[in-house]
């Protein structure tokens, strides 16, 4: 199988998985804009934070998921072979950025066609533009992980089924469970109005580093994290990268969610004389 080349786009918050442990969705574009999903990434296995960010250019070797039959999803085969090759910065007001998700990719302003190509199977990653924000709002969700997947990632963790090396067994210790949900409403260019799930990594990251500001004062924590997504977000060219589940993907009535946003500086114009 060839390696593919691929921009890292989106990684979400982990979720817990009796199978794997803590995962994350990770989600990629090829260099002609094409979707990948990298499904599942197991969080420990990928020393996430210096193997690789988002935006970095990696090398790797896909196969198809026998196990999701969403047309984006593959599994690195090995995931300890995955090169970086680079980071894509930011630099002209994110020009390559913008060429690559933006350009050499599709971009979404109905929900309707997204909802019904879901529905059929033909997508499940897309880029989508919002015509209108209205909202970032949260509610409460649990504090803590489901303490059956907890056990068994324990007892698997012990057995030496999850982590490599006597390390991860000596010093295993869950992720923090983000107690939110949020959310964005927002307007599509059919006038629809919407609220979806927003599972985007920097979100929750975001959350935790304002708690540690504000000496653990949930209610200022989660103002800063609306001062964000809302007052400096509504700033930019704001793009939502969409997903959906393998559990609501066909026939859910709405089976997407954001799992990434992409903030794009306005475009300036160049002058004229």
């Amino acid at each position: 199988m060839p390696r593919e080349r691929l921009l890292i786009t989106v990684k979400t918050y982990p979720t817990l998985s009796r199978k794997h442990g803590e995962t994350v969705c990770t989600a990629a574009v090829r260099p002609d804009g094409s979707w990948v999903r990298l499904y599942p990434i197991p969080f420990r296995l990928m020393d996430y934070r210096d193997r690789y960010a988002k935006f970095d250019w990696i090398e790797t070797t896909l196969a198809k998921s026998s196990r999701d039959t969403r047309p984006e999803t593959f599994h690195p085969v090995d995931v300890s072979d995955i090169t970086h090759l680079g980071h894509l910065g930011t630099d002209d007001d994110w020009r390559e950025r913008r060429q690559i998700i933006l350009k050499q990719g599709k971009v979404h302003n109905r929900l309707g066609p997204l909802i019904d190509a879901a529905h059929a199977n033909q997508c499940s990653l897309a880029v989508f533009k919002p015509t209108k924000i209205l909202d970032f709002s949260w509610q409460t969700d649990d504090r803590d992980w489901d303490e059956l997947k907890v056990q068994e990632m324990r007892n698997r963790a012990d057995q030496g089924e999850l982590f490599a090396g006597d390390d991860w067994r000596k010093t295993f210790q869950l992720i923090p469970k983000l107690p939110w949900k949020f959310y964005y409403k927002f307007l599509d260019a059919d006038g629809r109005e919407s609220e979806m799930t927003v599972l985007d990594w920097e979100a929750g990251q975001l959350y935790w580093s304002c708690m540690k500001q504000e000496n653990g004062l949930q209610s200022l924590a989660l103002a800063k994290v609306r001062q964000k997504y809302i007052d400096e977000f509504s700033k930019k060219d704001l793009h939502f990268f969409l997903g959906t589940t393998k559990e609501y993907h066909e026939w859910a009535t709405n089976p997407w969610l954001i799992v990434g946003v992409f903030p794009v500086p306005p475009e300036t114009q160049p002058p004229l004389f």
